[in-house]
């Protein structure tokens, strides 16, 4: 028994050192005392929220369509290439109000079959295709189960690229992640920033870099361009812009499809071109850069011209004179920043889609402070009340609850240290509720005990009993809870998380105190006395 029990202590002992550790660290001197390297210390291990350390809570809504939109273009320019062998031809219509509708028209009436059978080839089996009345032609619908794949894809791209650009920041613990139930929202939270403007500059701008073919010459404006043109054909487009980046504004007539666009680039560096002015470097994919060479090579003898579209404004307009494949370089008037903040964003990941802001809010670091003041005294009020609560209770037993207790939230701080969990308002409520749990754990054993000494049975008796009997009722009651835990970790936001991790740890840790600890404390009691000798509870 001795030896079982030195082993059980050495144990307690071992975990309480690596809790110590996780919350603590290796303590580097200050110059300000032993206390204030102690809670420097725990400052480096300990993450804080954003309600607790203050920053920026922004939620944005990704412009979906815009996706939708975008791929439906690319499939109108590809299915152009084929329909092209039967003289037919495919347009959008309504590419505002329905960009997922293609309108197949042309062929003759032998050949309606042959491209019926096109339509229907696997490239295409995103789209629903049906006949129009009169065989006058094929409608292409994208699929509802097609979109809202596009939708979601849209939004877990957005997502890895604001939180890729967020880290370029260097921002300890950001949060960015899905907002809601299925509304294309992002939810982005991060501590320590409250510059909400330098934030939307580097989130918002989505960086989304297009090459366009351009048709015809530039114009002075939208009506000097309406009026030499008449109607803008379906697949083509206006765009304002300039040639040179920083020039006069112009009108400029573009195809509607890109040719490669922001998710095609590969990696993007800020270099500098002969005469030493900022331009930027550019890889593209290996399927895009097989595409763009298709197209170079095919307008160098015409001279044709190419736009460099980036937010949907024309930055430089460039003949192409030669074929270009994976790699090229862009100029355009850009200042040194310019250049960079560019690259950087293409090289982290150009969003797919606009983003609009429906909630922008920060914490100043002050209430953050007043937080963390306000919940720690709560939990150390709490904390207090209970355990001496226990010591007027159960008397000896009451010291034994009370150890456990200290112990168990030593392990939680442990874990959070060791694992980087952020700790937020919510966090420090899942600590006092776990406080509450630990009690409630203590409550049962000791209970039980008392009623096995009340049959008459001898201290070591009840306390075998009353563990053994408690046990079961102590797993169920922990295991729901931590189910409970669980469907918030899955649903909640980052507070809500955290409220859900603090309290998981915490009850984990309570089933180690309550059963273990306190058991082996026991154990150490009946060592030093006669077995049935009378216990303090």
């Amino acid at each position: 028994m001795g030896k079982i029990l030195l082993q059980k202590t050495g144990f307690i002992v071992a975990v309480l050192l690596i809790a110590i550790y996780g919350i603590f660290g290796i303590p580097h001197g200050t110059g300000h005392g032993f206390g204030d390297s102690l809670k420097q210390s725990l400052l480096n291990r300990i993450n804080l929220g954003l309600d607790l350390k203050g920053g920026s809570h922004l939620v944005l809504k990704v412009n979906t369509a815009e996706a939708v939109g975008s791929t439906s273009d690319r499939d109108v320019a590809r299915l152009n290439g084929v329909l092209a062998t039967w003289n037919a031809k495919a347009v959008k219509l309504d590419p505002v109000n329905h960009p997922e509708v293609i309108t197949v028209t042309g062929g003759t009436p032998e050949q309606q079959n042959d491209i019926n059978s096109a339509l229907s080839a696997q490239d295409y089996a995103a789209y629903d295709v049906a006949t129009k009345p009169g065989n006058a032609g094929f409608t292409l619908t994208m699929k509802q189960s097609a979109i809202r794949d596009l939708k979601a894809h849209t939004v877990d791209i957005s997502i890895e690229a604001i939180r890729e650009r967020i880290d370029q920041l260097g921002v300890a613990e950001p949060n960015v992640e899905r907002y809601g139930l299925g509304e294309d929202q992002i939810l982005v939270e991060i501590p320590g920033v409250t510059d909400l403007d330098r934030i939307k500059k580097i989130i918002q701008s989505t960086a989304k870099l297009e090459i366009h073919e351009v048709v015809g010459e530039a114009y002075p404006n939208e009506a000097a361009a309406l009026a030499a043109l008449g109607t803008v054909p379906p697949d083509e487009e206006l765009v304002h812009g300039s040639a040179t980046g920083s020039g006069a504004d112009q009108v400029w007539l573009l195809k509607r499809a890109s040719i490669v666009e922001g998710p095609d680039f590969r990696d993007a560096q800020p270099s500098r071109d002969e005469n030493g002015r900022p331009d930027m470097n550019f890889t593209l994919t290996t399927e895009a850069g097989q595409r763009f060479y298709k197209f170079t090579d095919a307008a160098k003898d015409t001279h044709t011209q190419m736009a460099i579209v980036l937010e949907n404004r024309v930055r430089e307009v460039a003949a192409i004179q030669s074929a270009i494949q994976e790699n090229g370089r862009i100029t355009g008037g850009f200042t040194e920043d310019e250049a960079k903040n560019l690259s950087m964003m293409l090289r982290t990941g150009s969003l797919p889609a606009s983003l609009d802001y429906t909630e922008t809010r920060t914490v100043g670091s002050s209430l953050g402070a007043q937080s963390i003041h306000q919940g720690v005294f709560a939990a150390i009020a709490g904390m207090g009340i209970v355990m001496i609560f226990m010591l007027i209770y159960y008397r000896g037993a009451g010291i034994n609850a009370d150890l456990a207790l200290i112990l168990n939230l030593v392990i939680l701080l442990g874990f959070m240290g060791f694992s980087g969990a952020t700790l937020t308002l919510p966090g420090i409520a899942g600590v006092i509720l776990t406080i509450g749990m630990g009690v409630d754990s203590n409550v049962l054993i000791f209970e039980r005990i008392r009623e096995e000494l009340r049959l008459g049975k001898t201290s070591a008796v009840a306390i075998k009993e009353g563990f053994d009997h408690a046990l079961t009722t102590i797993i169920d009651t922990h295991v729901t809870t931590i189910v409970s835990a669980a469907i918030l970790f899955l649903f909640g936001t980052g507070p809500i998380k955290g409220f859900a991790v603090t309290l998981t740890i915490g009850l984990l840790a309570n089933l180690f105190t309550a059963v273990f600890v306190s058991r082996t404390i026991f154990d150490y009691l009946l060592s030093k006395h006669d077995r049935s000798a009378p216990v303090s509870i």
